[in-house]
């Protein structure tokens, strides 16, 4: 077995994160790490006390043209929250994200101080900024970074004969 490396290491961690998720329109879950240590992670869900799409449905509004539920508070933004709360520094740290940030939370991701982000894939976010996104986070010093799907890896892969 050949060994992995960081980001899948983590991105892993935030797969199962997302699992954790309380809106099944999108399960996303989010790790922020510092130094190869895990600080946050995050999902996406109601906020703290409130009923979940899960339980009670979705509160969906028009945004940009589409559907969005407004329920819930997204899984980077979640990471960050729970970063803050604990009091754990995430200045020069990478966040995870198992979709692409939206434009508001690579806001929040921007501002805390957060160098690095890794996607495992991208997502097409509310207010139909997604594209965009990817120029602002350039625009501000993040790197941003997608993940190989294995079929990318596949076709990356040298073929063998038998």
């Amino acid at each position: 077995m050949a060994k992995r490396d960081w980001d899948e290491y983590f991105m892993k961690i935030a797969e199962v994160v997302a699992s954790m998720a309380t809106c099944d329109r999108k399960h996303v879950g989010a790790v922020i790490v510092v130094n190869k240590t895990v600080v946050s992670t995050g999902f996406n869900g109601a906020p703290r006390g409130m009923p979940h799409c899960d339980d009670v449905g979705h509160e969906l509004k028009d945004m940009g043209g589409r559907q969005s539920c407004v329920r819930t508070v997204h899984g980077e933004a979640n990471a960050l929250v729970q970063a803050a709360r604990s009091g754990a520094k995430v200045e020069g740290g990478t966040l995870y994200t198992t979709a692409s940030p939206c434009y508001d939370c690579l806001k929040l991701i921007i501002n805390a101080g957060i160098t690095r982000v890794v996607c495992k894939e991208f997502y097409a976010s509310r207010y139909g900024m997604s594209g965009e996104m990817e120029n602002f986070a350039k625009a501000s010093g993040v790197q941003l970074v997608f993940l190989p799907s294995p079929l990318q890896e596949s076709e990356n892969e040298p073929t063998t004969k038998s």
